[in-house]
């Protein structure tokens, strides 16, 4: 037996258990420590993190209200849209990820990385648009490989449709997904959001957009939807209802065909537009999808620019249909009086440079009433060697050219009337009287775009001229109108009611008469009121060639101004074929007729009791 002394612990037992404690404590406080931050320090992120990878708050898109006609036939619409949509941070291997999901969707890694790395900078967990609008297969492939594609989701969100394509695509403007500098400007919206980018999309965005809903969800560990636990509905966005006649907009639609131009028609009463021409055009739903690099290089580098707005944009010589407002200027001073006769022998020499009529051998001897219904060249070349440039320049701005018409859309140009001043500033040098006889018949330096041209040819209609807009009203998606645009008056014209009337007798014998040179606008029913114009592109010398001798780029445009009825105005209309077959008389004028067709045919159809019953500036059906 071994004696108790012999069996105490040995000193190296001793220090183990004593090492094996003091680690023991160690790592006991390193526990207890750990479990301190977790619970203290970092215990309220910790929280939300997995509330987070738990419960998520999904945002609701708000439908975007719709557009109508005045006579309440759709323009724009939205419709349900399937989008592809990832959360990085519910998958353990992005890159994987990425990879098949790419495959799937038939785009590159590259540009699906690309989109994720536009989003950085998102709040954890928010989804990440990676295809938009996907097709049917998509959405197949997408379901069938969800177990290969954790963080991937399909979502509905409400898309932009229009369907007439590009008929009013100018005015409509288009959506897009908003940019930094919008983010930045307006913290309503978040990144991939899609916004109003022009026209009436983008200046009646506040209207359209509505207020986003959201949900409250419950997913699985790789993002997977379980259930809704909450939910906010949606405010879709207010209905806004255009002045614009949708079956007047396809007359000039057709009136014009495939020729570039554009038609403009408004109500000269109220300034509301009636239709509303730009050809070429563009399709906003190539914007709505997500315009792709291809598509947004083949729109720039079309050699007919189907992205100019040529009805605000287009700067074009307006050639003799200025002629009513030298008509105007003339009578008005005191120039001329209505009996006043010129000759026309084809010609006027002035200075060193012979200024011809546009008809050989000329017009013989005539008074402004047939001036204005032959459009003789000569007559006027006579006035402005009459009159100054800023008296012309005077008249020519009462009519509202040379300045924005106001219409609520970016980017009007202002066209072009000359004067003294305006030449000492743009060209450092004094006015010369030979340009005003070019000025007379609407060439030299006065530009003038389509839209002006309506809203000058309406003036002289009724002697008033009012800002034009395209905005009837706008409504709750309940059907409340909360607001409704009217007429606004901006200009009075300061003149004679016999100055007037000489030159609107004029303009109607332009039509009405068979030596008019408007004649293929005229009408069965309806008197029409109107001017001819051919605007020179280039000067191809003293030889008078024909439009198929030159080349199309150089050949001159063709325009035609109107209104009707000729004693009680209704409708005015503008129209500039870009480098007719021949002169206003023989291209622009047969497509106002059709316009004008049109909008009376569908008047006497809609019932005149009725249309005299509802006509008031305000609020006029068609």
């Amino acid at each position: 037996m071994i004696p108790l002394a012999q069996r105490e612990t040995p000193v190296a037992l001793r220090r183990r258990l004593a090492v094996f404690l003091i680690a023991t404590i160690v790592g006991l406080l390193g526990l207890v420590s750990r479990l301190w931050i977790l619970q203290v320090i970092e215990g309220e992120e910790k929280r939300v993190l997995s509330e987070n990878n738990r419960i998520r708050l999904h945002r609701v898109h708000a439908t975007r209200g719709t557009v109508l006609d005045r006579n309440g036939q759709v323009v724009v619409d939205s419709r349900p849209s399937f989008d592809a949509v990832l959360v990085p941070e519910d998958t353990s291997n992005l890159a994987v990820t990425v990879e098949n999901l790419a495959q799937l969707l038939q785009q590159s890694s590259a540009e699906t990385q690309s989109i994720l790395h536009q989003a950085k900078g998102r709040p954890a967990f928010q989804e990440v648009v990676v295809k938009r609008d996907v097709n049917w297969n998509d959405m197949v492939a997408l379901e069938t490989h969800q177990l290969d594609l954790p963080g991937v989701s399909l979502t509905i969100t409400p898309r932009r449709s229009y369907p007439l394509g590009a008929t009013l695509s100018q005015l409509l403007g288009y959506v897009s997904e908003v940019s930094e500098k919008e983010l930045a400007a307006d913290p309503r919206y978040r990144m991939g959001d899609l916004i109003g980018k022009t026209g009436l999309e983008r200046g009646w965005e506040s209207a359209l957009r509505g207020v986003d809903g959201g949900q409250q969800i419950e997913v699985d560990a790789v993002g997977r939807k379980l259930r809704v636990l909450r939910e906010v509905e949606e405010v879709p966005g207010n209905t806004v209802t255009l002045t614009v006649d949708l079956e007047v907009q396809a007359a000039a639609e057709r009136a014009l065909g495939e020729r570039d131009g554009s038609i403009v028609a408004l109500d000269p009463t109220s300034g509301e537009i009636l239709a509303y021409v730009n050809h070429p055009s563009y399709d906003p739903n190539v914007f709505a999808h997500g315009v792709s690099a291809d598509e947004w290089q083949r729109l720039m580098k079309d050699p007919h620019h189907p992205l100019t707005h040529r009805a605000i944009q287009g700067q074009y010589p307006p050639g003799s249909t200025f002629k009513f407002i030298m008509a105007t200027a003339a009578i008005e001073e005191g120039v001329i009086n209505p009996f006043t006769r010129i000759h026309c022998g084809g010609g006027v020499q002035f200075g060193g440079h012979y200024f011809r009529c546009w008809k050989k051998g000329g017009h013989g001897a005539l008074d402004l009433h047939e001036a204005l219904v032959q459009s003789c060249d000569v007559f006027f070349y006579q006035l402005a060697q009459r009159m100054q440039i800023d008296t012309i320049a005077r008249y020519a701005r009462a009519f509202g050219l040379g300045m924005p018409t106001g219409i609520a859309l970016e980017h009007e140009k202002t066209g072009t009337i000359p004067d003294v001043a305006w030449k000492k500033k743009r060209f450092h040098q004094p006015w010369y009287a030979g340009e005003t006889l070019s000025v007379a018949i609407g060439q030299g330096y006065v530009t003038a775009t389509p839209l002006q041209m309506a809203n000058a040819i309406a003036t002289m209609a009724t002697g008033s001229r009012f800002r034009p807009h395209f905005v009837k009203q706008v409504a709750t998606p309940d059907g409340e109108v909360i607001e409704r645009l009217g007429p606004e008056r901006t200009h009075q014209l300061k003149v004679r009611e016999t100055t007037l009337k000489l030159v609107r007798d004029a303009l109607r014998d332009v039509v009405q008469s068979d030596r008019g040179t408007g004649k293929k606008a005229r009408l069965k029913t309806v008197e029409v009121a109107g001017k001819t114009g051919t605007s020179q592109v280039v000067k191809l010398g003293e030889v008078r060639l024909k439009a198929a001798q030159i080349p199309w780029q150089s050949r001159d445009h063709a325009w035609f101004v109107a209104y009707a009825p000729a004693d009680n105005p209704e409708i005015a209309v503008a129209a500039i074929v870009e480098h007719a077959d021949g002169g206003g008389g023989a291209i622009a004028a047969p497509a106002v007729h059709d316009v004008l067709d049109t909008y009376f045919r569908l008047r006497e159809a809609r019932g005149k009791a009725n249309y005299a019953q509802n006509r008031s500036p305000a609020d006029r059906p068609l």
